[in-house]
């Protein structure tokens, strides 16, 4: 095993929400069973871990909540729970009811290696329809202490508490009660601006119908508004059910994202695990300034500093998407594509008629990628009124085109309708190498002369129709630079260039299915989605795709599942490795590869992400889709003579470390 650690070297930090199982106002039951969970969570790994609202009593308590044999016992049973966290290194949060200032408050209190660091009472009391803590609690406002004794202890009581855990970057608590989270400017929407990046919510939410849906919607909805994680415990069917039912629904959220959700109506204890991502809260943080302008109005906050262990994870309690780009649900990956095609329609036809043009020029190659723009050119005709011979299909075969490519571009073309022509560029092309002086070795100035001079031809055609060269790229070819400079690199409008290459193939497989009436251009769409990705610019061996792109830049699923964190998170190249790693073992990728593979592709990733900047300064325009864009004009802005030393020592720093822990 490596020793690699969670927090400091990875940037996690492994929540918990844990429902035990309770008894109403048996206080010795509870503690035994808050014990017993909180000690899985730490053969877990849990850094932090919440319980339910009242746990100590359970919230059903009614008026006993006012009788002093009862608080009395809850205090002890605190004391209980601390001596057994004594030497723990973790963040624990309980509920109870404690009495101060001639009060009692509905409380979370925070537990922390047999310290209690702070107590946080309820601020917002439902006292309508089937709640009364009004008559039971005092608001957190009504406070007139900031400090109380609790268990032998001098602890900081109010609701301006926020704890940070020392060592841990961008690991700040902020905790809120049940219903904190249901009302508007909330406790917790304040801690997040205050740089709480963990917010906690201990509750005890009943169940009636449809409810858990609702806070669910909440949960997420507002772990993504104050860019944050959430997490929520409540308690379960052990509360009395004289007029409701508790289910123990939990949930842990992280920036609008459910990553995980309890089984409710169990008989026994539960408890979720799982890791929050720092890193990325803190870059969304850092890139949203409109975040940072909502704080101005804030009140002062109380930082108390925690400690917890940080551990080497024997594996990542977090879900990891071997394809970032494509939703693994057959039905959301098909609403997806849907959409993405509407928006290349409709960028395409807005810059048509913005332009004053109504023809469409296609270099179509029997690729995957000239054959999604060649869809899009059709539709987007269909839905401006025009015909279909007002999109003009160009395949150029040159030295490396094969007869299975320029058939399928061929047959595609008259089966869709459009205007086609076949234009052989292999003496064009020859003439030029000829006037280079060139020996007609297959080097880069033979792969260029060729793409380039396709591109000239389009745009000529285009001058000569008075039409619109359409780009045939997409957004995994602008990220490695895999086009030619003034070559393919360049159209009038690219609509492809922020959908990655794993999801294009999806893309032309939907429109297959949904968008192709015709059985034969829907057989060719078909072959054409078995063909090897590769430019075809060197000559072919025994008439078959010689150069593949593929074995050049890499697997397409691993650049793009570099590509989507480097790019959506900033996220350093050596967390990167570790999270293909956990990929790989975990059996996800489609492709078999070993560390060394990893390694290996990563590093050219981020090489040729450096080196082809020049060439994404100067993209054409085109129809931002997704949350991952290079645009120059948009989303990516990045001198094109940046050195990539830093994020190259990082991935080897991480590289030799797992290397290190090898088997």
């Amino acid at each position: 095993m490596s020793d690699v650690q969670l927090s400091r070297d990875l940037g996690f930090l492994r929540v918990g929400a844990a429902a035990p199982v309770l008894r109403v106002a048996d206080v010795d039951f509870n503690v035994a069973a808050i014990v017993d969970v909180l000690n899985r969570a730490a053969g877990d790994g849990a850094q932090v871990v919440t319980l339910p609202e009242m746990a100590l009593t359970g919230y059903t308590i009614g008026d006993l909540v006012h009788h002093a044999a009862l608080l009395t016992k809850a205090e002890r049973g605190l004391g209980r729970i601390l001596k057994e966290s004594a030497g723990n290194g973790r963040l624990v949060v309980v509920g109870m009811p404690v009495s101060a200032d001639q009060r009692v408050f509905n409380c979370a209190v925070v537990l922390n290696s047999g310290r209690i660091l702070g107590v946080i009472p309820k601020t917002l009391l439902p006292s309508h329809k089937e709640f009364y803590e009004g008559r039971w609690f005092s608001s957190g406002r009504d406070a007139v202490s900031d400090s109380i004794e609790l268990a032998g202890q001098r602890v900081p009581f109010g609701t301006d508490l926020l704890f940070s855990l020392r060592g841990i970057p961008g690991a700040t608590v902020g905790i809120e009660i049940c219903e904190d989270l249901w009302a508007p400017l909330s406790p917790h929407e304040h801690q997040a601006l205050a740089g709480a990046t963990v917010l906690l919510n201990l509750s005890a939410s009943n169940e009636v119908l449809a409810k858990s849906d609702w806070r669910r919607v909440m949960v997420s909805s507002e772990s993504g508004r104050c860019i944050a994680a959430y997490c929520y415990a409540s308690s379960g069917i052990g509360e009395s059910s004289n007029d409701l039912v508790f289910g123990g629904h939990m949930l842990i959220a992280e920036n609008g994202v459910i990553l995980q959700e309890a089984t409710r109506f169990s008989s026994d204890s539960q408890l979720l695990i799982s890791d929050i991502d720092l890193d990325r809260l803190d870059h969304d943080r850092r890139v949203t300034t409109s975040f940072h302008e909502a704080a101005g109005q804030l009140g002062d906050f109380r930082i108390v500093e925690a400690e917890v262990d940080d551990l080497i994870p024997a594996r990542l309690h977090r879900a990891i998407d071997p394809h970032p780009f494509v939703p693994a649900d057959p039905t959301r990956r098909a609403e997806r594509c849907k959409d993405i095609f509407a928006m290349q329609v409709a960028g395409m036809a807005k810059k048509l008629s913005g332009a004053n043009r109504s023809h469409m020029v296609v270099g179509v190659s029997g690729g995957i990628d000239s054959t999604l723009t060649l869809l899009v050119a059709v539709k987007t005709a269909d839905s401006l009124g025009l015909p279909r011979s007002n999109v003009h299909a160009y395949t150029m075969p040159g030295f490396g085109t094969t007869r299975r490519t320029r058939d399928n571009a061929t047959k595609l073309c008259r089966a869709l309708g459009v205007r086609f022509d076949r234009v052989d560029i292999t003496r064009t092309c020859l003439s030029h190498l000829k006037d280079l002086k060139h020996d007609g070795e297959e080097d880069v100035v033979f792969e260029n002369v060729q793409a380039r001079y396709r591109t000239e031809f389009l745009f000529n055609k285009a001058n000569e129709l008075d039409g619109m060269v359409m780009g045939t790229g997409d957004l995994t070819e602008v990220a490695l630079g895999w086009c030619t400079f003034a070559g393919d690199h360049i159209s009038h409008y690219h609509v492809a260039a922020s959908v990655p290459k794993t999801l294009v193939r999806f893309l032309v497989q939907w429109v297959a299915d949904e968008e192709t009436a015709d059985v034969a251009a829907r057989k060719v769409l078909q072959d054409i989605l078995r063909t090897p990705f590769s430019p075809e610019l060197r000559r072919p061996e025994n008439g078959e795709i010689a150069q593949r792109s593929e074995e050049i830049i890499g697997p397409v699923e691993l650049a793009d599942f570099y590509l989507y964190p480097f790019v959506r998170f900033g996220m350093r190249p050596g967390k990167i490795l570790y999270l293909a790693d956990e990929v790989r073992k975990r059996g996800l990728f489609e492709g078999q590869y070993s560390l060394d593979d990893l390694h290996r592709w990563l590093r050219s990733f981020v090489e040729r992400f450096f080196a082809n900047q020049f060439k994404r300064t100067c993209l054409p325009e085109g129809p931002k889709v997704g949350s991952v864009s290079l645009s120059p004009r948009g989303d990516w802005r990045m001198p094109s003579d940046a050195e990539a030393s830093l994020w190259l020592e990082d991935l080897e720093a991480m590289y030799s470390r797992l290397c290190d822990g090898r088997p």
